[in-house]
């Protein structure tokens, strides 16, 4: 009964006006720039992260949370309207979604993608609220030394689910964990790579990086790319409804695409993008109708786009109970509750019920939203695909230089974030995955942290993360992960896959 409790104190958080206006406000949003070409929710959430100063701190969780699973659902409609997916979990979903649009069939392939990623969505709202309280509360057992191998494992999923090649990911772990120390250390008092510039002395902003990587370097990369030719197959959407048919059809898997979808999603670097790539691939192996994948089968719409919503509310869980990001927008959500003053962990859920159960109930409130906005607005996104790019990326340089002053008033920050928009630009040149440094980068003074707190408390001597059962059983995990995936046959495999995604 204590879980109806707590879903009714969520439910009362949730319907409050103000939660409800800026969590419309989050999934129009995200929904808008799963829409728009060139912009992601990781750039949104980070060029946002200023607004949500003057908020309280359940309404800004809900806002970012909302533009982020906002965004599953707009990817959609340009992967299937335009064959141009403006997320990357829609790749998949241009697949099938265009030819369907291409033989007249567009409402049918957009009703789909709402259905699964509204059933998606709701069912793992329930998986959250039901598993959650019980991990976060096997978590409070944890002491300095099992939280820092559960981070540790965070690091080296990172690396093994990164894109790319894995000296690349390795590189861009090691680069985060550099950046992670710059400031003055806690213990000692003495500033580390600070180079004399007192600016540095409280270390660099999460604002900083998150912006000028995924802001500015976004930006860059894609003028770099010039403009894309959009050119739409239909004017006005319409036959929304399905037949009894293809209702049927869509129900096995967008039960598959939900339980891989929600699966993955907790894996650290995971996700909504892995999720949808690998539902699609599940589907065309075990489907009756797999001769016609790529050629406008609806399941191949029903699956990716059900994993990829799972995935990403799925990557909730480990942010709300460990504290741990599982993916680059989970690291600005724990950067956005450090900046309202919340440190993340398991007793969010035991010292503010209020946030925590707020926020589940608000993904369930926010998908219903994105179901009632996204069919009868389907005439609004189709003309936003039609913007051309060159109109957006002044506003969002403006909104990148804005926000980033705004937060200390220093214009050595703006500068600083030029520099970040630069790296992000040469990584995406190399072909170097930023996520994993974000990670590293918010983990690593926690993994600093927790390796000092477990060493003071056994007197120096390292064996502590053996002889913990939890802690060894950890760590061991991660020798078998680093062990597996640098064999040669598993290593070019993994990169064949990425290539392919």
């Amino acid at each position: 009964m204590e879980i109806f409790a707590n879903l009714w104190l969520g439910l009362q958080t949730a319907a409050s006006f103000s939660n409800l206006f800026y969590c419309l406000i989050g999934v129009v949003l995200g929904t808008a720039i799963g829409v728009l070409p060139g912009l992601g929710p990781v750039a949104t959430i980070a060029m946002l992260l200023p607004i949500t100063f003057g908020l309280q701190p359940v309404t800004a969780l809900i806002m970012l949370s909302g533009i982020f699973y906002g965004a599953q659902y707009g990817g959609s409609t340009t992967a299937i309207l335009v064959n141009l997916p403006g997320e990357t979990s829609s790749v998949v979903t241009c697949i099938d979604g265009y030819q369907l649009a291409k033989q007249g069939r567009a409402g049918k392939a957009l009703a789909t993608a709402a259905i699964s990623s509204f059933f998606a969505g709701t069912a793992v709202t329930l998986l959250i609220a039901l598993f959650s309280p019980p991990l976060a509360g096997m978590a409070l057992k944890f002491g300095p030394a099992e939280y820092f191998s559960l981070m540790m494992l965070g690091l080296v999923a990172s690396v093994v689910l990164a894109r790319g090649s894995l000296p690349n990911a390795l590189g861009m772990i090691v680069l985060g964990l550099l950046l992670g120390i710059v400031g003055t250390d806690v213990n000692s008092g003495v500033a580390r790579f600070s180079f004399g510039a007192s600016e540095l002395a409280d270390g660099i902003s999460f604002v900083v990086v998150a912006m000028g990587v995924f802001g500015l370097g976004e930006v860059v990369g894609n003028l770099e790319q010039g403009s894309k030719e959009r050119s739409l197959l239909v004017k006005k959407v319409t036959g929304l409804m399905l037949t009894k048919e293809e209702f049927k059809s869509i129900i096995a898997p967008m039960l598959r695409g939900t339980l891989l979808g929600s699966i993955l999603g907790i894996l650290p670097g995971g996700g909504s993008s892995l999720s949808s790539f690998s539902a699609y691939a599940l589907e065309k192996k075990i489907s009756k109708n797999s001769v016609n994948f790529g050629k406008g089968a609806i399941e191949g719409v029903a699956a990716p786009e059900a994993a990829n919503n799972a995935g990403a509310q799925a990557s909730f869980i480990p942010m709300l109970t460990l504290g741990i990001p599982s993916n680059a927008v989970m690291a600005l959500m724990i950067g956005a509750m450090m900046i309202q003053g919340i440190q993340p962990g398991p007793q969010v859920i035991t010292e503010q019920p209020a946030l925590f159960w707020g926020l589940v109930a608000s993904m369930w409130i926010g998908n219903l939203l994105l179901v009632i906005l996204n069919l009868p607005l389907i005439g609004l996104w189709v003309k936003m695909v039609s913007v051309p790019y060159h109109l957006l990326f002044p506003a969002v340089v403006v909104f990148c230089g804005i926000g980033v002053f705004s937060v200390s008033n220093s214009s050595f920050d703006v500068y600083l974030m030029v520099v970040f928009g630069l790296l992000g630009y040469i990584f995406r040149k190399l072909d170097c995955e930023p996520a994993p440094m974000m990670l590293s980068f918010i983990l690593g003074p926690m993994i600093e942290e927790f390796l000092r707190r477990a060493l003071l408390i056994a007197d120096g001597d390292p064996m502590v993360f053996l002889t913990r059962p939890i802690s060894a059983s950890l760590l061991g995990i991660c020798a078998v992960v680093i062990i597996i995936v640098t064999l040669p046959g598993l290593r070019k495999k993994r990169e064949e896959v990425f290539v392919e995604d």
